[in-house]
């Protein structure tokens, strides 16, 4: 009988805050830029530069901290971790190993096997390193600077995850908060939020843990799923060959979908740490704590349940528009001017979706004005545009932003309404379909729905569908 495992996860998921400066320098922390013009002697490790700390940082860490149930540290200092590498200019890193800010919280996630808890160890402030860039064609490599010193916050969870289906909820969970929060955009794409996997199996019914690998290299939840369940099968491949696994770092290739080993896995004393002297240690009141509290936004969970009791939108419908901070906003705006809540839910999810997976883009990326799309759902309501010409309007306001008041009126999009004109057009439509007159007076219910489709593309689209039904009915 074959061995079944369970696979024990845990996660170190590393954050870029969104301040306008680097954690211990005036230096821009804007993503881009030509190599090595955003630095100074500080964040390139020049001797006798000192830092300062961004107070801002700070804050944002706090936040996180408290979004995510943890105790806030309140004397908590620096410490600096001893390494050399080439894009580390100072051959150390500013961090935080003996008072982190943050401990002991965790939030809920929910899967197809339930809620759970992931408990959260600590969060931790740092400093970012540089950039290595491998030229291929020079055979060389090349460091950039800009990315060294950009304030990081760390958050590392207990080893309470079991599954790839868990690690998605957990990381999907944690950038809700912390886009909510304004902390952090925590793009993947541009490294703003990046995760280490630490994963090992074990014996269903074993209570010891056992080896563990870290895994580097993951920017998007599909190649984190990838590298889990590709570790996993190494793992107890390895296992049941009697083979032992060796706790090493490794790197993920998402085209090979293949971990290599990058290094053997090293312990806090390799790394030598101890207490930053270039900075005093931080002393958090209970005032600063309870300011930073209170401003906390509203947050996922308590949006989606509002939604449900204010807006008596179904929970599906709140889930979507709540799992991106630009679908809830721009769903709230829009109500706010048109105060038709289903209606702009129905925009937001059924034709907003569609022309985002069209357009392969992601909610963060909308640019229309909530006005734009209250006006489209006012002029169909007050009849002046049918549902068909709203689609086709929908898709300039999502391309362009245009104005569809304005945009109606230039195109000659209203709707006909004018009850002569639409008897003579229906009468036509009569006479050219003699079968579909026959079938109706047959009790063929359908026929009545072919000649209202023939009515409208003899319009373009334009009658007034109310009408035209009328209309038929009459002459029929």
């Amino acid at each position: 009988m074959s061995r079944q495992y369970e696979t024990v996860i845990g996660l170190e998921v590393h954050v870029e805050l969104a301040t306008k400066t680097k954690i211990f320098c005036g230096c821009s922390t804007e993503f881009g830029g030509a190599p090595n013009t955003h630095t100074c002697p500080v964040c390139t490790g020049m001797p006798g530069a000192l830092p300062v700390l961004n107070k801002q940082v700070v804050e944002y860490a706090m936040a996180v901290g408290l979004a995510t149930n943890c105790s806030i540290t309140q004397y908590c200092k620096f410490d600096r971790k001893n390494y050399f590498y080439p894009d580390n200019p100072q051959n150390y890193q500013i961090s935080q190993l003996y008072l982190p800010i943050c401990r002991n919280g965790g939030i809920e996630i929910e899967t197809a096997a339930g809620r759970k808890t992931i408990g959260i160890h600590e969060i931790h402030m740092e400093e970012d390193a540089g950039k290595l860039i491998h030229d291929e064609w020079d055979d060389c490599s090349l460091v950039d600077f800009n990315r060294s010193g950009v304030p990081l916050i760390e958050i590392v969870s207990e080893p309470d995850m079991r599954s790839a289906e868990e690690v998605i909820a957990y990381l999907e969970k944690l950038r809700l908060i912390i886009q909510y929060l304004g902390a952090s955009d925590c793009k993947l794409q541009e490294g703003s939020m990046r995760a280490d996997v630490n994963l090992s199996v074990r014996q269903v019914g074993s209570e010891t843990f056992g080896t563990r690998t870290e895994m580097k290299n993951l920017n998007s939840f599909k190649a984190i799923a990838r590298a889990i369940e590709g570790e996993r099968a190494r793992q107890i491949e390895l296992l049941e060959e009697g083979k032992e696994v060796i706790q090493e770092t490794r790197r993920w290739d998402d085209n090979k979908e293949y971990s290599y080993p990058m290094r053997s896995k090293e312990d806090a004393q390799d790394y030598r740490y101890f207490p930053e002297p270039d900075l005093v240690p931080i002393s958090i009141s209970d005032e600063w704590i309870a300011r930073v509290r209170e401003a906390q936004p509203e947050l996922h969970d308590e949006k989606r349940r509002r939604y449900c009791e204010e807006y008596k939108l179904p929970d599906y419908d709140a889930q979507i528009l709540t799992s991106y901070k630009k679908l809830a906003d721009l769903f709230e705006e829009t109500v706010a001017i048109c105060n038709r809540p289903k209606k702009v839910s129905n925009w937001l999810m059924v034709e907003t979706m569609r022309l985002l997976k069209e357009h392969n883009m992601d909610p963060d990326e909308l640019s229309f004005q909530p006005s734009n799309l209250a006006k489209l759902i006012m002029l169909v309501e007050n009849q002046t545009i049918n549902g068909t010409v709203a689609k086709e309007v929908f898709e300039q306001i999502f391309k362009e932003d245009v104005d569809p008041e304005r945009y109606v009126e230039e195109k000659g999009l209203k709707v006909n309404s004018n009850a002569d004109e639409l008897y003579e057009i229906v009468r036509r439509v009569i006479e050219e379909n003699p079968q579909s007159v026959e079938d109706y007076h047959n009790g063929k219910q359908k026929a009545i729905g072919f000649l209202v489709g023939q009515t409208m593309k003899a319009t373009q689209g334009k009658a007034n569908p109310g009408m035209v039904n009328q209309i038929l009915k009459e002459l029929l």
